[in-house]
């Protein structure tokens, strides 16, 4: 049998260790702090411990002995505990068994040796646990062949893939996860399955569902886990709009790209740049109108009129659906959405002074979010393109710098207030009020006047007197 003692060096582990004997109870670290130590993966900073008997006691036990007496959080319907110590969080749970009934993945439990305890994990590589016992601390206890599959890089199941995923349909969607976060593959029975018991995935709620998929998104490369996601035809039965992107039409000798492809390119590409959860959903959602929107016409080919406008809808019935927050942050992947061809226009533009001031009156804080999104929507796979686009980003990234410096027009607020134009005018809020405001907006963004005060109350003078107004004098505004 192997052992592991270096892995056990953190004082935590005696500690836990020197519990459990005091309550002649069996202890061991299992799942991911083994696996994650096993393939190097930095310093994990959750530990679960299984125990042989009452995982709350063992974590009362524990907090007692510790110097700083931290509180235990116990969790009565789940036999669980959980402490803080040393900056890391640690969950304990009495061994167990468990069975499940067909219209839900939360299981019956019963009390279980260390082995019930395993045949309970969801993947060989998560069932793996080192002893915390004093005559094999160490020691490594590896029923189903899990370190050979840490080393092949395999997704496995430890018993019948289809009994497991069956069970707990959640499952399925952690395999994917995992084989995006470790760039791992699935074992073949294991992907087979997962495609017949797709179905079972409506049990799950909503919420645990998106969970997975923050995880798969905030992985080093996103497409393997949604490429994984379509193969088990997942992926239709939980973000339908994405796979609905899917296929190339021709007419009359005009194709157009696979939209849903280029999408997962485009994912690829922002992961990158950015570990931006919620830009990286704006990337995954960027096209997700061009499928309603897709039409032919005999002289111009194929179009998308509008994909961005109804794209930016779809983001709230998705959200909605989804029971992602409906907050600024569903707000800012609507913003990314709608905008995200807007630096393309400006390229074609030849960079007018007056289209990026638009620009970044428009996108505001998150001028910079968008001309990420907007590079890493760049999938052409011709040499020269690439160059070219990337080359006219550039130029747009270097205009916007310009005039911003030189006008300020990022969060701009006209330098007139609404107040000012009804007291100069002795107006009552009314439309003429809106028509200045909006003219003295428009006058800056234009050009026509510098984004300062004189300028703007002059013009404000000038835009009243052609509506008919007169400003009041000096005098009239003391009385």
């Amino acid at each position: 049998m192997q052992n592991y003692k270096e892995a056990l060096d953190h004082k935590i582990f005696s500690i836990i260790s020197l519990a459990a004997q005091k309550l002649s109870l069996e202890s061991y670290v299992i799942g991911g702090f083994v696996r994650d130590h096993l393939l190097h993966r930095g310093n994990p900073k959750d530990i679960d411990v299984v125990a042989v008997g009452s995982g709350i006691e063992l974590a009362k036990k524990v907090s007692e002995i510790l110097p700083h007496k931290p509180k235990v959080q116990v969790f009565k319907n789940f036999g669980t505990a959980m402490l803080r110590a040393f900056n890391m969080e640690i969950e304990f749970v009495g061994a167990r068994k468990e069975s499940y009934l067909e219209d839900s993945r939360n299981p019956i439990v019963e009390n279980g040796s260390l082995e019930d305890d395993q045949n309970r994990r969801d993947f060989t590589i998560n069932a793996l646990a080192l002893s915390l016992n004093k005559e094999n601390f160490g020691d490594l206890l590896d029923p189903f062949g899990g370190l050979q599959d840490l080393e092949s890089e395999i997704i496995r199941t430890p018993l019948d893939p289809d009994i497991t995923y069956s069970d707990d349909p959640l499952r399925m969607l952690r395999a994917i996860r995992f084989a995006a976060q470790l760039n791992f593959k699935i074992e073949k029975e294991s992907l087979n399955a997962i495609r017949e018991n797709r179905s079972r995935i409506k049990i799950i709620s909503k919420e645990r569902i998106v969970e997975e998929l923050n995880k798969i998104l905030l992985s080093n490369k996103p497409s393997i886990g949604f490429g994984l996601l379509h193969k088990t035809k997942l992926l239709k039965l939980i973000l339908p709009e994405l796979t609905a992107l899917e296929g190339i039409d021709e007419i009359e000798g005009q194709r157009h790209k696979d939209n849903f492809w280029h999408t997962l390119e485009v994912v690829d590409n922002i992961a990158k740049n950015t570990d931006d959860l919620w830009l990286r959903w704006a990337a995954l959602l960027h096209d997700i109108g061009k499928a309603p929107t897709k039409k032919f016409h005999k002289k111009i080919g194929w179009t998308f009129h509008g994909h961005e406008f109804v794209g930016a809808k779809m983001v709230f019935q998705l959200f909605k659906r989804m029971r992602l927050p409906l907050n600024d942050k569903m707000k800012f992947v609507q913003k990314m959405v709608l905008m995200s061809s807007r630096p393309i226009a400006i390229v074609d533009d030849h960079t007018t002074d007056s289209a990026v001031r638009r620009l970044i009156f428009d996108a505001g804080d998150n001028i910079e979010n968008l001309m990420t999104l907007c590079e890493a929507d760049i999938t052409t796979k011709n040499p020269k393109r690439f160059n070219r686009y990337h080359n006219n980003f550039k130029i747009v990234r270097q205009k916007i710098k310009e005039v911003e410096e030189r006008d300020h027009i990022r969060n701009f607020q006209p330098p007139v207030s609404g107040e000012e134009v009804m007291e100069t005018f002795n107006l009552k809020p009314s439309r003429e009020v809106g028509l200045i405001k909006d003219a003295i907006k428009e006058a800056i963004l234009e050009g026509e006047i510098p984004n300062d005060y004189d300028a703007a109350r002059d013009f404000m003078i000038k835009r009243g007197e052609k509506l008919g107004l007169k400003p009041v004098s000096s005098e009239q505004e003391s009385e």
